[in-house]
Parts: structure tokens; C-alpha cells; sequence
């Protein structure tokens, strides 16, 4: 039976870290901590790039290092290389593609980080791509936050709370797109997962360079 759990969590959007005491006890942070959230506070630095591939072709990289105790962002792609402020008036356009990148780095740790979301739980649910039982939580943003307001993911869970496979859907709509999450890697006390499959199998987005300082 799906239970609407109502969450607004008291962490600011980019902020790197809560104090234990005050975590809350949802399954939104219990994934956030299966990665390792919990000790966010040793990071002083995040790097990762971001790849595209399509027909087995890299047709898309961007890198980033993120300071989260100065809040910038070092950006490069193969055009252009440059820093910004996460604290400026007027971010630039790598802004946007540095969230949206985040997100397929680091959806556990900004289930600890946003605010504004509200989730739902459901028991017993089959993965769409690979048919695994798992627990399935929604994930829906507000629809006056961020670049694409009011779009929503359905997390598809193991039993130690890691994400199996995920779905985005625009904007809460019906249908969405689902790609795997696999292929783990530790890197000091943060856990990611590298490599994201398509419904054929074969790799679509994967994330390499990662550093953690």
C-alpha cells in the first residue's frame, strides 16, 4: 500500500552537511546515508566528469570540481574552461549543467542536501528495466524550485537502501525514462555509482574522474 509521506527536510540546498543529532529518520536520508553522507563533513572537495555516450560513441563530456567550503565551481568541457560562484547574482550557463550532472553523480547526498521535496514510499515493487524486488520511493520536487520545477524521480531500492534503478519524469508527468545504477565505487568516505544503463543494456551516462578532498 503507497503511504504519502509529506518531507520537508531542514537542510538548505547546498549545504554539505547536518549534525547527527538533528538527522531525521526518513528513508530519503537512510540512502543518503548508505553513501555516505554522514561524513560529508571530512570533504572540502568534489570532482567528477560528467560522459554522454550514444551507439558506443563518447559524444558529451563535462568536469567539475565543486569547492563546497568557498562554494565554487571549476567547469571545463571541451570548449571552454572556467570558475564560478555558487554565491554570484548571475550564475552562468554551466550552472545548469553542473546541476543537472550533480544529480546523476550525487542523487543520494541531494536527498540529504535539498529541501522543498516531498516522498512516497511503496513495498514490493518491480524494477522496471531488470524486474528486482525493491522498495520504490518518489522523489517529487516543488513546482517553484530549480531549473525544471515540479519534476519528479522514482528510486527503485535495495534492502541496504542503494538505488537499483532510477526514473526521471518530467514535471511529476505519467511516463519517464529509467536507467541503472551500478558499477559502485568508494572513493574516500563518499560512495558513487559510475555507470547508468539503458533499457537495452547498454552504458548511456557514466561518471569518471571522481576525487574526493
Amino acid at each position: 500500500m503507497k503511504n504519502l509521506i509529506l518531507a520537508l527536510l531542514f537542510v538548505g540546498f547546498l549545504v554539505a552537511c547536518q549534525p547527527k543529532e538533528t538527522t531525521p529518520d526518513t528513508l530519503p536520508m537512510k540512502v543518503a546515508m548508505a553513501y555516505g553522507f554522514d561524513q560529508m563533513d571530512q570533504v572540502n572537495t568534489l570532482g567528477f566528469t560528467w560522459n554522454v555516450q550514444r551507439d558506443s560513441v563518447n559524444v558529451l563530456s563535462r568536469s567539475y570540481l565543486w569547492n563546497m567550503k568557498d562554494q565554487t565551481v571549476d567547469y571545463s568541457d571541451p570548449d571552454t574552461t572556467y570558475s564560478y560562484s555558487l554565491l554570484s547574482d548571475s550564475l552562468p550557463p554551466a550552472d545548469k549543467a553542473f546541476i543537472n550532472d550533480k544529480y546523476w553523480a550525487m542523487m543520494p547526498f541531494q536527498l540529504g542536501w535539498d529541501s522543498g521535496y516531498t516522498f512516497e514510499t511503496e513495498e514490493g515493487v518491480s524494477s522496471p528495466l531488470k524486474g528486482t524486488t525493491s522498495t520504490k520511493l518518489t522523489i517529487i520536487y516543488n513546482s517553484a524550485d530549480g531549473y525544471t520545477p515540479g519534476d519528479a524521480y522514482d528510486l527503485y531500492l535495495d534492502e541496504n537502501n542503494k538505488i537499483l534503478e532510477w526514473t526521471f519524469r518530467r514535471g511529476n508527468g505519467e511516463q519517464g525514462a529509467t536507467w541503472t545504477w551500478e558499477n559502485e565505487k568508494k572513493v574516500g568516505p563518499l560512495t558513487f555509482a559510475q555507470d547508468h544503463m539503458n533499457a537495452e543494456g547498454k552504458r548511456f551516462i557514466w561518471i569518471s574522474g571522481l576525487s574526493v578532498n
